[in-house]
């Protein structure tokens, strides 16, 4: 790969003070700069397609059909007009950092310098994980941002070594993004159907699982009894007759009843709930969440841009399964 040892790299990265006096190797330069920009962006598409591949496979949609995979295309699609501004994030954000870290070990500690570039990238990421962790758990953070930040210091130090001009990083970068894009759908598609990634199965909820308390943002509560009688309070319902012309829902109380049924056109089971008096129509609310986490759950309007509600059980509010 024309990665050397540590004396090898001291001897072809020579760098002066002003005075032209050597002071060993540079530790970061403009030319790093472009091929780290260059494969921070180009590994995106990649990075994103894995993504979307996990999210429309192993997350429930709720019911969104083909909306947000259809966005994920779009995205993808105009992704290219942003890839070098997002690589840019990426090098001052993971890949400058492993980079120096890497050449202050080679240079301090010696040893193989690709070794110093394979394990740089953890510390940015571990960071990053910790400064972001009341928004993503450590265990998914650190593992991304460090996968994300390995290719781009890895190759900076491959394309110093090897001295490739500019625009010679740059169009093996575009090209290397074209074969990574290529191998994530490959990798995705066959580990779907093999069943290495598990696709998401809806929970199934017996009647003594159902009753019980479930509430919702804005106040919303559900209580649904063994014996099929329900009492809503600000619950959203389905708007009458010509309102949905209007509004996506509207916000019920009072009294009704409830039965199960299984929802063909979402390919899930679910329960259809009517209340008393003239203030929404029946509401069809379908399963969602896990065994462990069940949901009730709607989607008013358009299913590719509506309006969701979810209803998860209060606390012990309700029957053990």
């Amino acid at each position: 790969m024309g990665w050397g040892n540590a004396r090898e790299q001291r001897i072809r990265e020579q760098h002066t003070d002003e005075q032209g006096r050597r002071t060993g190797p540079a530790l970061w330069s403009a030319t790093d700069l472009g091929a780290a920009a260059s494969v921070g962006g180009a590994q995106l598409p990649a990075a994103g397609l894995l993504w979307w591949i996990d999210a429309a496979t192993t997350k429930d949609d709720y019911g969104a059909g083909s909306g947000g995979a259809l966005g994920a295309l779009c995205v993808l699609l105009f992704a290219p007009l942003l890839l070098p501004l997002l690589g840019m994030v990426v090098t001052f954000a993971l890949t400058l950092p492993s980079v120096v870290l890497a050449r202050l070990a080679v240079r301090r500690l010696g040893g193989p310098a690709w070794v110093w570039h394979l394990l740089a990238p953890a510390a940015p990421a571990a960071v990053w994980g910790a400064l972001t962790a009341p928004l993503w758990p450590l265990g998914t953070s650190v593992p991304v941002l460090a996968a994300l930040g390995l290719l781009p210091t890895l190759w900076v130090g491959l394309a110093r070594r090897r001295a490739w001009r500019p625009w010679g990083v740059w169009w093996r970068a575009a090209l290397g993004s074209a074969v990574l894009f290529a191998a994530a759908l490959g990798g995705g598609i066959l580990a779907t159907e093999t069943g290495l990634i598990q696709q998401y199965e809806p929970p199934k909820l017996s009647t003594g699982r159902l009753a019980g308390v479930w509430r919702g943002p804005n106040g919303a509560e559900l209580r649904l009894s063994a014996d099929g009688r329900a009492r809503a309070v600000r619950l959203p319902a389905e708007p009458l007759g010509d309102d949905w012309l209007e509004k996506d829902f509207v916000t019920c109380e009072g009294s009704g009843d409830w039965r199960a049924e299984h929802r063909t056109d979402l390919g899930r089971d679910g329960i259809r709930l009517r209340l008393d008096g003239d203030c929404g129509e029946d509401t069809d609310w379908s399963f969602g969440g896990s065994e462990d986490a069940p949901e009730l759950f709607v989607l008013f309007g358009d299913p590719d841009a509506g309006t969701l509600r979810i209803l998860r059980p209060a606390e012990g509010g309700s029957a053990p399964g």
